[in-house]
């Protein structure tokens, strides 16, 4: 049995992840870690403890990041101190933050991911084989968020940028929407003078986040250290 710990285990994305690993025998969250002004320290979510003392880290074997940059690299010291793999879906971190990331993958094992979703890391994945191909065309970007959301464009904009870019192929435009409670859609658009390929992808749950994070967890509990995507997760197993 994996002992969890979440991190932002009250949030949207937090309690949708503990809710699903209740239904998962391989799993339990054993800790919630939340900021220290949250009205839930100290108290208990069923058999969860909710924590604002990161040092409780050490008696758990994988932490899940869902929360902003800042928390993300605090909570990340604590995994070090005590070896504990960590699997990241936190987005909006700078290059200068990544970089702290990657040398954190040089003694314990990281999941870091701008998207979990399974469905999306396959957009990724099709992606790249159709910029391989479609060497001749250009490429638009379009993605669609609730409200709420800080960074923009997403992370997962970015990642379809970078394997774009990495095959060639010019960015014509990177659009961002911010509207209502969408969870969170995306398109890219490879287009030429003969004719148009879209590829999407239209989120209608945060479970599918949740999902995706729960199998990097059983994914990455025993690897060595290094810097893992969910690319790895799914299709490197």
């Amino acid at each position: 049995m994996i002992k969890l710990v979440v991190s932002g285990a009250c949030g949207k994305m937090g309690s949708r992840i503990i809710s699903l690993a209740s239904a998962d025998r391989e799993i339990k969250v054993i800790l919630g870690l939340e900021k220290k002004d949250h009205s839930m320290i100290g108290k208990m979510v069923g058999e969860i403890k909710i924590s604002d003392t990161p040092e409780e880290i050490k008696d758990t074997d994988v932490l899940v990041e869902f929360t902003n940059p800042q928390a993300t690299l605090e909570h990340l010291n604590f995994a070090l101190k005590y070896k504990k793999p960590v699997v990241i879906g936190t987005t909006g971190l700078s290059d200068e933050q990544k970089e702290i990331v990657k040398r954190a993958s040089e003694d314990i094992p990281i999941v870091f991911s701008p998207n979990m979703s399974v469905a999306v890391n396959l957009l990724f994945r099709l992606t790249k084989e159709a910029a391989e191909i479609l060497s001749d065309y250009s490429a638009n970007i379009t993605e669609a968020h609730h409200i709420h959301k800080k960074d923009a464009p997403s992370g997962t904009a970015k990642r379809l940028v970078e394997i774009v870019r990495e095959e060639g192929l010019e960015i014509k435009d990177i659009k961002s929407i911010r509207e209502d409670e969408i969870v969170g859609d995306h398109e890219i658009i490879l287009d030429s003078a003969f004719d148009t390929i879209k590829l999407s992808h239209s989120a209608k749950t945060r479970d599918i986040f949740a999902k995706g994070a729960l199998e990097a967890v059983k994914w990455v509990v025993n690897k060595r250290n290094g810097l893992y995507s969910m690319d790895d997760v799914l299709f490197k197993r």
